[in-house]
């Protein structure tokens, strides 16, 4: 077997450990869920009247403010997944575990593969279930079977970017309840952009914010493909947002990792 033969192998069995963590623990994966449902149940039963009549209704003239907000509810249950994989590579570095992994004949990459691809899983099953609630309370997409591959493509670049990012906090943080706590600005700053409210309503310093942050892009171009809404340079701004955190966040995690194994 060649050396990437056996980095692939070693990360193979990082991922079933870690996957068969999740079945036995289930309790992150469920938290990672309950958050964004919540946040949907609230902004459409409690909010939904006065803040869809505020905006004009839901894109497309569907009078339905679940229209609205489900695109960008979805978006935060795909941030949320950043939280567990976090918690799970600071478990296994304050554990000790990733020293016996390192005086094993095992690649040393696969430890983090096997972390982001279950936790790229994981967000996406998760992702799923959020999207499946929003159908069943009202959530009426019109998108082609092409538009939904390309909202599939994109929800898992930006899961792909963020388990990364979210991979480097972990190795950072010094115990789990830190690691839990680092990316959570990335859970809620959907709701700072464009995911319940057009920006155009926010006072300025607001609605400046709101334009520029990263999700924005994110949750229009989700909104566009999902509900027909134009899409402008949205789509082509969210791919490079994704390209450069999934970047960023490798390096971030390679460096740290390699630091830590350095000492």
């Amino acid at each position: 077997m060649t050396s990437l033969s056996y980095a692939v192998s070693d990360s193979a069995t990082m991922l079933r450990r870690n996957l068969k963590h999740a079945l036995r623990y289930p309790s992150m994966t469920i938290s990672v869920v309950v958050m964004p449902v919540l946040m949907l149940l609230l902004f459409n039963y409690v909010f939904g009247g006065a803040l869809g009549s505020g905006i004009g209704t839901a894109p497309a003239g569907s009078g339905h403010y679940i229209d609205y907000i489900a695109p960008g509810i979805v978006l935060m249950a795909a941030t949320s997944g950043a939280v567990s994989t976090a918690v799970g590579v600071c478990v296994d570095m304050t554990e000790g575990i990733v020293n016996r992994f390192r005086t094993m004949p095992i690649s040393r990459a696969s430890f983090l593969t096997g972390h982001v691809v279950g936790g790229v899983i994981q967000t996406l099953i998760s992702v799923a279930v959020v999207l499946g609630i929003a159908l069943l309370i009202g959530f009426r997409p019109t998108a082609t079977p092409v538009e939904w591959l390309a909202v599939a493509g994109l929800l898992a670049g930006l899961v792909l970017a963020l388990t990364w990012l979210s991979a480097a906090m972990g190795l950072l943080a010094k115990t789990p309840e830190t690691a839990s706590n680092m990316p959570m600005p990335l859970t809620f700053l959907p709701l700072l952009g464009s995911a319940i409210v057009p920006p155009d309503s926010m006072p300025t310093g607001m609605r400046w914010f709101a334009e520029y942050q990263p999700f924005t892009p994110f949750i229009e171009t989700l909104r566009g493909l999902l509900m027909g809404t134009p899409i402008g340079h949205n789509g082509l701004i969210a791919l490079a947002w994704c390209a450069g955190l999934t970047l960023a966040g490798y390096l971030w995690a390679r460096s740290v990792f390699a630091r830590d194994a350095a000492r």
